[in-house]
């Protein structure tokens, strides 16, 4: 016998896919949103559409936009000499907070992963070559995450880098090992570009 009506335990379950939502949350949320206003719910579901329709990949650096080239590409006040390499968009937003960064960004969308299947194919690192083969960076950042493959995906990147005559850099070990940029402080994250060395 299910516990809830079948609409409400399949709304239950769709939420408990999302990351970081577990049983307990889902349910929570999925009865607020029986109770709220119709409203409340209906902008809801309009903003996960919208959002779906109109965001994309920037062709030049990968993050997420609205806007073809994304606002930080077409920034002209940042560096162009420093690009900051990273695994996710959401990665963007971490630096940012810091204040510290002014350089630009390319998304990787992954980390090298051998058991998951994820070489660099499956990478941004085609485009990342393309990119600096233009000329204008003196220095990459690579900012992957402290955990095993994003060491892995960093020395990958550091082997073609530096036969192309850059300044290679990683950030310094002020996050730690096994963690997510997204959830750094800013703190530990300023002292992290900070701190960085050449590979």
């Amino acid at each position: 016998m299910l516990l809830y009506p079948e609409p409400l335990a399949a709304l239950i379950e769709a939420l408990r896919r999302l990351p970081g939502i577990g049983p307990k949350t889902a349910q929570r949320l999925a009865l607020h949103l029986l109770h709220a206003p119709a409203g409340e719910a209906e902008q809801l579901a309009r903003a996960i559409m919208e959002a779906r329709e109109k965001i994309f990949f920037c062709s030049i650096c990968g993050n997420l936009t609205d806007v073809e080239p994304c606002a930080f590409c077409r920034d002209e006040s940042r560096d162009r000499s420093l690009l900051c390499v990273i695994e996710w968009p959401r990665d963007i937003m971490a630096f940012e907070r810091t204040g510290e960064y002014k350089g630009l960004y390319h998304v990787l969308h992954g980390a090298l992963s051998p058991m998951d299947g994820v070489g660099p194919e499956d990478l941004r690192i085609g485009e990342l070559l393309a990119r600096l083969r233009r000329g204008g960076v003196r220095e990459v950042i690579l900012a992957t995450n402290p955990n095993v493959e994003g060491e892995a995906t960093a020395l990958y990147l550091a082997g073609l880098l530096k036969p192309m005559g850059l300044k290679v850099t990683r950030i310094a070990h002020g996050l730690p090992v096994g963690g997510d940029l997204e959830f750094a402080d800013t703190a530990t994250l300023s002292r992290s570009l900070l701190g960085r060395q050449e590979i």
